[in-house]
């Protein structure tokens, strides 16, 4: 059995890996701005679940959900930074305030929790440390670049982090989720107050008022908390865990398109060198 800190547990896939963490005989730390929408989870699971307000963008709330989770169930073996939101807006039609929040939420939250787990972890020489991330932050679509630029800040911060905390016993694996059947895409998705009119054809397509995807997405976060329950118990935790169909495909396709650029202007690259 061991102790799992999941934030943004409130729908979606928080909500689905919470329901299967639990379901899976483990602990759980079941969390979300709004508590009330958890509250749930404490009568399911009496002796097992543990559920706390948290705001990853408050640091005190942030130090005081793992010292409750430390206390309850004796450690946090494995953290999951999945609250976060999207926002779409053209580069240019971006807020600086909603840019900042933003990033405080998507960015900067899942460090101040990585940071609080990690002594902890170390002490012991063991745990894992999940980012949910997006394949967005590999397709950077238009209207998405702000969102994009947050999970792929994710992504390198994983990529470091996991070379630092191996030889310590402790496992980092980046999530990129393709459309689940979620509330992101609905409810969670937030976006620039004003459009500029020559971004119409290509971030206006992705605006709310014109996206037909939300209530129709492949992807089933049931099935997709299993995977990451999967990743984490192997002996051998993905680096990077892609999960659905879409997000295979639109990451073998940007590969593939990389690749071609790469050839094309390689002798311009290696060009740049010092002649001695």
């Amino acid at each position: 059995m061991s102790t799992w800190l999941i934030t943004g547990c409130s729908t979606g896939l928080g909500r689905a890996l919470a329901r299967a963490v639990l379901a899976h005989g483990h602990n759980a730390v079941v969390t979300a701005r709004h508590v009330d929408a958890v509250q749930d989870f404490s009568a399911a699971y009496p002796n097992s679940a543990l559920v706390l307000p948290l705001d990853v963008t408050d640091r005190r709330q942030i130090t005081d959900a793992v010292a409750q989770a430390e206390n309850r169930f004796g450690a946090v073996d494995v953290l999951v930074n999945n609250a976060g939101y999207g926002y779409r807006a053209a580069v240019e039609e971006g807020d600086e305030s909603e840019v900042q929040a933003l990033f405080d939420t998507n960015v900067f939250g899942p460090v101040a929790m990585i940071k609080a787990v990690l002594p902890g972890m170390r002490a012991r020489g063991a745990g894992a440390v999940v980012n949910i991330s997006s394949i967005g932050a590999r397709i950077a679509p238009a209207g998405s670049g702000y969102y994009a630029a947050t999970k792929a800040a994710l992504e390198g911060l994983s990529g470091s982090l996991r070379k630092e905390l191996e030889p310590l016993g402790i496992s980092v694996t980046a999530v990129e989720p393709g459309a689940f059947r979620t509330d992101f895409a609905g409810r969670s998705l937030t976006q620039s107050a004003d459009a500029i009119a020559d971004y119409a054809g290509t971030a206006g397509k992705r605006r709310k008022e014109h996206d037909t995807v939300h209530g129709t997405q492949p992807g089933d976060p049931d099935k997709a908390a299993e995977a990451i329950i999967a990743a984490v118990e192997a002996p051998d935790s993905p680096a990077l865990l892609l999960l659905g169909e879409d997000a295979v495909r639109a990451f073998r396709l940007v590969e593939e398109a990389q690749q071609a650029e790469l050839d094309k202007w390689r002798d311009v690259s290696v060009q740049t060198g010092i002649q001695e």
